[in-house]
């Protein structure tokens, strides 16, 4: 059902945490499957230089969030937001038909903390 790659991730998760006065915060949830994910970003000079995850779901929703945060670290802001939902099951190597919306919530929640760092950062003006 699953590839050796989201196995690895779900068994061994990458960036699993949370970053104290992140740059930049997006938590989304699906209310079908329970599954709820919530990315921190740190960004400096339009750069993500660290980024964690929570996620309370799945096998795959939780190989789909630590995937995205190995995607988008050393990544510029525009670049990381160019990260498709395809783009994330495609680097696991693909997900199960029933589970590819593990990889869209992935991919929205970090394009919910991008919104927020942007937010933030349009404030400061």
């Amino acid at each position: 059902m699953y590839t050796d790659k989201v196995m690895d991730h779900f068994m061994n998760p990458r960036n699993v945490g949370e970053i104290e006065n992140a740059s930049g915060v997006g938590e989304v949830g699906n209310a079908s499957c329970g599954d709820i994910m919530r990315i921190y970003l740190d960004v400096e000079d339009n750069i993500i230089k660290d980024v964690k995850f929570k996620t309370f779901g799945c096998g795959a929703a939780i190989a789909t969030s630590s995937m995205v945060t190995e995607l988008i670290k050393g990544k510029t802001i525009d670049e990381a937001l160019g990260l498709t939902n395809r783009a994330v099951a495609d680097a696991l190597g693909g997900l199960p038909p029933q589970k590819m919306h593990c990889s869209n919530l992935a991919a929205d929640a970090l394009h919910k903390a991008i919104a927020d760092y942007k937010a933030k950062q349009e404030a400061k003006r």
